[in-house]
């Protein structure tokens, strides 16, 4: 990955907001920057360089993943803000900018109380700016996590039993990212049987598959390093086809369809949503449709930009987002199809394999 390349797409932003420096505390825009995997770490970047705060933890992890890096490594005992103030000492640092959406209030005060000669100016998504358009590694990394998270599906789907929970199925979903070569989950997995599927984010319980005739399945796994996420949905029959559920799928499946098949550079964010929002509204479900269509996937599971109502980002080539639409009864339960599409220069393509369709989505459990 060109790691000098993004910083230096991140100096021309940080000129553009007046800021001479740039103190990078989130951990995942550090590892954005650098490649380097571990926290507690921070990036200070100038408009001629940058240095990487760390502690001798990670000194040989540096030398493994960045080794062009320049390093502050602290000793035992010395505070980060004691490495912060002394390294912006050395820089004759004017304007620092820090990362107003993810920095604490407190620490950007201590800083302010030690240098007070330094205007502090907080920025907002500076880097996750530029993390919103993937390059080619990233797009690798994510479909390697994509092909994780299916092949591991495809084992648990096969080997369903009447008698497995929520939980065992969770957890043997896990064990089987990481038997593929994935570091592990891109989120806790959510597994909802029947009713339970009528909770967007629920966690997996101890319902078994015999209580109900359908399951709600989302799930992810990361690439080997735990960097790169995977996001997916399929809601799976395990009994009969109840003539609720057949309307409800279909719907689900053509507000999905229909929201794919628009995307391509230039189409506004809140254009998508409205599109499978229709769908689901002329079917007469519009008021259960309780989220949005659906989210970047990244070195963060939810990133920008976001399928949502009132999100004017335009999209670029590069871009990976979920479409996730999703009709939810309670008491009843939910349906949810989610697939992972990258935005193409013209148009898009779905990265994810697993079959959708219906008839595709019954399962003979023993």
């Amino acid at each position: 990955m060109d790691f000098e390349a993004r910083r230096g797409r991140l100096r021309k932003a940080m000129a553009k907001v007046g800021v001479d420096s740039l103190l990078v505390t989130d951990f995942n825009n550090v590892t954005y920057l650098t490649g380097f995997g571990g926290d507690d770490s921070y990036l200070f970047v100038r408009a001629d360089g940058e240095t990487l705060l760390t502690d001798g933890r990670y000194v040989t992890q540096l030398e493994e993943e960045c080794p062009d890096l320049d390093l502050d490594v602290r000793k035992p005992g010395v505070p980060m803000l004691h490495a912060v103030v002394r390294i912006l000492n050395a820089a004759n640092v004017s304007r620092l900018g820090v990362e107003g959406d993810t920095m604490t209030v407190g620490l950007e005060d201590k800083i302010a109380d030690k240098l007070p000669s330094i205007a502090i100016v907080p920025t907002s998504g500076l880097v996750e700016k530029l993390r919103q358009v993937k390059d080619k590694d990233e797009i690798e990394l994510t479909k390697k996590a994509i092909w994780y998270a299916e092949r591991a599906f495809e084992v648990i789907r096969a080997g369903l039993r009447p008698d497995q929970s929520e939980k065992e199925i969770c957890d043997a979903l896990e064990y089987q990212y990481r038997v593929f070569g994935a570091k592990g989950a891109s989120f806790p997995s959510i597994i909802g049987v029947g009713a339970r599927a009528a909770l967007p984010h629920g966690t997996p319980g101890q319902t078994r598959v015999e209580e109900s005739d359908f399951i709600l399945i989302d799930w992810g796994a990361t690439d080997a390093k735990g960097q790169y996420r995977s996001d997916l949905t399929r809601t799976l029959v395990t009994g009969k086809i109840p003539p609720k559920f057949a309307k409800v799928y279909k719907t689900v499946l053509e507000a999905q369809t229909k929201a794919i098949e628009a995307i391509k550079p230039g189409v506004v964010c809140h254009d998508i949503d409205a599109i499978a929002r229709g769908v689901i509204a002329d079917a007469g479900f519009g008021k259960r449709f309780t989220h949005g269509l659906g989210h970047g996937v990244g070195l963060v599971i939810h990133e920008n930009p976001r399928f949502a109502a009132k999100n004017q980002t335009v999209l670029k080539p590069g871009m990976i987002m979920t479409v996730e639409p999703g009709v939810y009864f309670p008491g009843w339960g939910g349906i949810r199809i989610e697939d992972d599409v990258l935005v193409t220069r013209n148009g898009y393509e779905v990265l994810t394999h697993t079959p959708r369709q219906l008839e595709e989505c019954i399962c003979e459990i023993q």
